[in-house]
C-alpha cells in the first residue's frame, strides 16, 4: 500500500509537509508508527523537523486544532467537519475543532480577473454597474466581492481561488492513504473509523467546490420555505425566512452571483439589542424554521452557525451559505420523530430502538446500553418540559454510544451536530430559549400526519404498485432462472463464516495428517533401506537411506512448526 502510494510522485513534498507539521506539534510517534518517516526516506526526503517545545505543554486537542490550522484549507474543512462527529469525539475535541475558522488572506484581484472573466463571459466592470475589487469577505476556497446590477440591485459575486481544486485533489489523496495506514497500524485511531470519516468528507468537500450545487441548494430551500408564515395562519407581507435569491445567468462552478442580504450578523448581538429587534421571536422563528427544514421537509441547511445567519427588520431572518446541507429520507425523519418523543416523554425502549437502527445493531452488550439509556431518561424524569435541554439529552445519548464504540450514520451525526448548535443559538438570543415546548407541537403534528388516513392510504397504495410491479416481472426472472439452469450456468452460493473456518482447520489438520503419515513412511523406509548391502554410499552411510532420512526430518520440522502456529493462533 505504501508503495503505491508512493507512485503519486508529484505529492510527495506535501506529504514532506503533512508529516514534518505533525512532528512539529508533537505527533513524531503517530509519523513513525504510520510508517511515513520510512515512505520520505525512501523516497529520498529526510525530515529535519523536531517537536516545537512550545506545543509540548498543549494538550492533544488543542495541538490536533493547530495542526490543522497550518496544514491549509483542506484539513481546516476536515475539522469542521470532525466539529459534527459528536458520536466520535470527547467534547474537549468538538469545542477545539469548532474553534476552526474558515478565513485566508484575500486574492489580489490581478490574480483572479482573468478567470472571472472567463466564468462571466465578460470583464465584470463591463457586466455591472459597479464592481468592487476588495473583497467584502476571504475565506480558504472562495472570495466574495460586492457588486450593483444595472437594475440598482445589490449582489454578491463569489469566486473560487484559482487553481485550489488541484491543491485539494493532492490533500484528499493524502487523506485518504493516511486514513488506510491510520486504520491498519494503529488501534486507538482505528476506532474512530478514519477511512469512512474521509470518505464522507471528500465527498462533502468535492460538492462544496462546485458553487452551482450550492445556488441549487439554496433554490431548493427557497422553495420549501415559499408562503411560509411561521405556524401562523397570516402570511406576512414580507417573508420571515429569507434566502438569497440566485442570479443563474452568471452561476457556474466556479462563480455565483447572488442577492446581498443587507442584515445584521448573527454574531452581533449588540447591534440586535441597538436596532430595536426583539430576541425572543428571532430565537422563536429561527428555531421553527431550521425545524421544519428537517422534520418536514427532509432537507436542512447543516450548519446553522452564527456567521450563516443575518437578522433583518421586522425580526425577519436571512440564511446563506449553502455548501454543507443534510438529506433525511422519510424514514429517517420517521426515527428521529420516534428518538425525540422517545427523549422527551422519557420512552427508553423508544429511544433504544432508534440507536440500533441508526448503528446497525452492532452493540456489543445490548443489555448494557439498554441499562444505560434507561437510567439516563430516569435522571430527566419529572422535570417540566420547558426546562429540558434536548441539546445537552443528546450530547448525553451520544456519549453513551460512544462508550459502546457505537457510530452514528454521517446524515444523523449532522443532524444532531445541527440540533445543539440551534439550541446554542437560541440561548444565546434568548436564555430561556425551549427548543423543547418548539419542538414538541411540530413533531407531535409530523407524527400524526404520516399515520393520518390519507397518508396510509398512499403509502398503501404505493406498496402494493411496487408488489404488482414485482408480480409482473416474476416470469422473466423464471424463466432467466430455468435458462440458466438448463445451461449448467446455475451457482447457488452459501457462505458461513463458522462454517468456513472450521472447514479451514479439518483441511489443515488432514494435511498435517497426510505429512505425518509421509514422514513416517519415510522413516521406516529408510531404515529398511540403511540394512540394505551393496548399495550406493556416501559418507559411509546408503544414500537413499539417508535422503530419506532428511526428507524424513524436513517433513517433521514442518509439521511441529504448522502445529505450534496453529496453537498460538487459536491461543490469539
Amino acid at each position: 500500500m505504501l508503495l503505491q502510494a508512493l507512485v503519486a510522485v508529484r505529492d510527495l513534498s506535501r506529504l514532506h509537509d503533512i508529516a514534518a507539521v505533525l512532528i512539529r506539534h508533537g505527533f513524531g510517534d503517530l509519523v513513525a508508527r504510520m510508517g511515513l518517516n520510512h515512505a520520505l526516506e525512501r523516497a529520498g526526503q529526510v525530515l529535519h523537523h523536531r517537536p516545537t517545545p512550545e506545543y509540548a505543554h498543549l494538550p492533544a486537542p488543542m495541538r490536533v486544532r493547530q495542526a490543522l490550522e497550518e496544514l491549509g484549507p483542506t484539513f481546516v474543512k476536515l475539522g469542521q467537519v470532525l466539529a459534527t462527529r459528536v458520536d466520535l469525539f470527547e467534547p474537549e475535541w468538538i469545542t477545539e475543532f469548532g474553534k476552526l475558522q474558515d478565513n485566508a488572506p484575500p486574492v489580489p484581484y490581478a490574480e483572479i480577473s482573468q478567470q472571472l472573466q472567463e466564468d462571466l463571459g465578460a470583464a465584470p466592470e463591463s457586466l455591472f454597474a459597479a464592481f468592487d475589487p476588495a473583497p467584502l469577505a476571504a475565506a480558504s476556497i472562495a472570495q466574495v466581492h460586492r457588486a450593483r446590477l444595472e437594475d440598482g440591485s445589490e449582489v454578491i459575486v463569489k469566486v473560487r481561488r484559482p487553481g485550489i481544486r488541484p491543491v485539494i485533489e493532492a490533500d484528499l489523496r493524502w487523506m485518504m492513504r493516511l486514513a488506510e495506514l491510520a486504520e491498519s497500524e494503529s488501534p486507538e485511531l482505528r476506532s474512530f473509523r478514519p477511512k469512512e470519516v474521509v470518505r464522507q468528507f471528500s465527498l462533502s468537500l468535492r460538492r462544496e467546490l462546485d458553487f452551482a450545487i450550492e445556488c441549487r441548494n439554496a433554490e431548493h430551500i427557497a422553495l420549501n420555505f415559499a408562503n411560509y408564515s411561521g405556524q401562523s395562519d397570516v402570511i406576512p407581507d414580507a417573508p420571515i425566512i429569507v434566502i438569497p435569491r440566485v442570479y443563474w445567468q452568471w452561476t457556474g462552478e466556479r462563480v455565483c452571483v447572488q442577492e446581498y442580504i443587507d442584515g445584521i450578523p448573527g454574531r452581533r448581538l449588540d447591534a440586535v439589542d441597538q436596532a430595536g429587534l426583539d430576541r425572543k421571536t428571532l430565537a422563536r422563528r429561527g428555531a421553527r424554521a431550521v425545524l421544519k427544514m428537517i422534520v418536514e421537509d427532509g432537507f436542512f441547511h447543516a450548519d446553522p452557525h452564527p456567521g450563516n445567519v443575518f437578522y433583518l427588520p421586522d425580526n425577519r431572518i436571512a440564511f446563506i451559505d449553502f455548501g454543507m446541507v443534510g438529506r433525511l429520507t422519510e424514514e429517517r425523519r420517521e426515527q428521529l420523530i420516534r428518538l425525540l418523543l422517545g427523549l422527551v416523554q422519557h420512552e427508553p425502549k423508544r429511544v433504544l430502538d432508534v440507536l440500533l437502527d441508526w448503528t446497525g445493531d452492532g452493540a456489543q452488550d445490548e443489555t448494557g446500553l439498554t441499562l444505560e439509556i434507561e437510567t439516563f431518561l430516569d435522571q430527566y424524569h419529572g422535570v417540566a418540559l420547558k426546562q429540558l435541554r434536548i441539546g445537552a439529552m443528546l450530547s448525553d445519548m451520544v456519549a453513551i454510544l460512544r462508550q459502546h464504540q457505537l457510530m452514528l450514520p454521517s446524515d444523523m451525526a449532522i443532524l444532531v451536530k445541527a440540533f445543539i448548535s440551534l439550541e446554542g443559538m437560541g440561548r444565546e438570543l434568548d436564555p430561556d430559549f425551549d427548543i423543547a415546548g418548539e419542538a414538541m407541537p411540530m413533531l407531535e403534528h409530523a407524527l400524526r400526519a404520516r399515520y393520518a388516513p390519507a397518508t396510509l392510504a398512499k403509502r398503501g397504495w404505493r406498496a402494493i404498485m411496487e408488489a404488482l410491479t414485482l408480480i409482473s416481472g416474476l416470469p422473466h426472472d423464471l424463466s432467466r432462472l430455468l435458462r440458466a439452469a438448463r445451461r449448467g450456468r446455475l451457482e447457488i452460493h452459501i457462505e458461513i463464516a463458522h462454517l468456513k473456518h472450521v472447514g479451514n482447520q479439518l483441511d489443515g489438520a488432514v494435511n498435517r495428517l497426510s505429512v505425518g503419515l509421509i514422514v513416517a513412511a519415510l522413516i521406516i523406509g529408510s531404515s529398511i533401506v540403511m540394512t540394505v548391502p551393496d548399495t550406493l554410499k556416501i559418507f559411509g552411510l546408503p544414500f537413499f537411506g539417508l535422503a530419506g532420512i532428511i526428507c524424513a526430518s524436513i517433513g517433521g520440522l514442518w509439521l511441529l512448526l504448522s502445529i505450534w502456529r496453529s496453537n498460538r493462533a487459536d491461543r490469539e
